[in-house]
């Protein structure tokens, strides 16, 4: 397989508590603002790096859980998957922990709904995103189906 790269630039203007900045895609895909006091208190519109990169848990393992109900000949209308990027903030700094995932099958077809929850945590191990942040944070699955 052919490697590929995405890349994000931030333009960041001032100190850390009073400056701020703007996260742009490469793509094209967004622009986005980020600030430090934002960052650990109130969001009010303003984005994050934990807030990113659970961007990005959640989008790859809904890709990975939908790829791997396909491989089980199962589907489902639609799957929520929310992540939330857990941190601790202390005299040492800021310490990603754990990234919870939530997985909702709305209209599973070809799996039974009790199925569900161990198959999500299973078809987890898949996800590209979750084994680069695993070996510095913990993994959570819940999963259920609507």
């Amino acid at each position: 397989m052919a490697g590929f790269e995405r890349h994000v630039t931030v333009g960041w203007h001032g100190g850390l508590m009073d400056g701020k900045g703007e996260a742009k895609a490469g793509t094209g895909a967004f622009t986005l603002p980020v600030a430090f006091p934002n960052r650990v208190g109130e969001a009010n519109g303003v984005t994050s790096p934990e807030e990113l990169m659970a961007a990005a848990h959640a989008a790859c393992y809904a890709m990975v859980l939908s790829s791997q109900l396909g491989k089980k000949q199962a589907s489902a209308d639609k799957i929520d998957v929310t992540a939330t990027i857990v941190a601790d903030k202390g005299d040492a700094g800021i310490k990603i922990t754990t990234s919870e995932l939530k997985a909702v099958a709305h209209g599973l077809k070809g799996m039974d709904a009790a199925a569900f929850a161990d198959f999500a945590k299973e078809a987890e191990k898949g996800c590209p995103v979750s084994n680069a942040y695993r070996p510095g944070m913990d993994i959570t699955v819940e999963a259920q189906v609507v």
